[in-house]
């Protein structure tokens, strides 16, 4: 099985979608039900995980990391 996603340009369209329904080709699902965006749960999840600190701060740390491998 297989999701898409489509934007219904005319309510014919609509028409012929209920009726793939009624055959049980198709199945019909509401915004709500649809499939969640992924990349904003990530952004949500995360936002404010790191906190702000100066360049310099930054520099230093990946210098040191990058140090650990030799």
């Amino acid at each position: 099985m297989r999701t898409i996603t489509l934007d219904i340009l005319n309510d014919k369209a609509l028409d012929l979608l209920k009726d793939l329904e009624l055959l049980k080709v198709i199945r019909l699902r509401k915004d709500a039900e649809a499939p969640k965006d992924l990349s904003k749960d990530l952004i949500s999840k995360y936002k404010g995980a790191m906190q702000k600190q100066p360049i310099s701060e930054v520099e230093d740390q990946l210098n040191n990391i990058r140090n650990e491998w030799d």
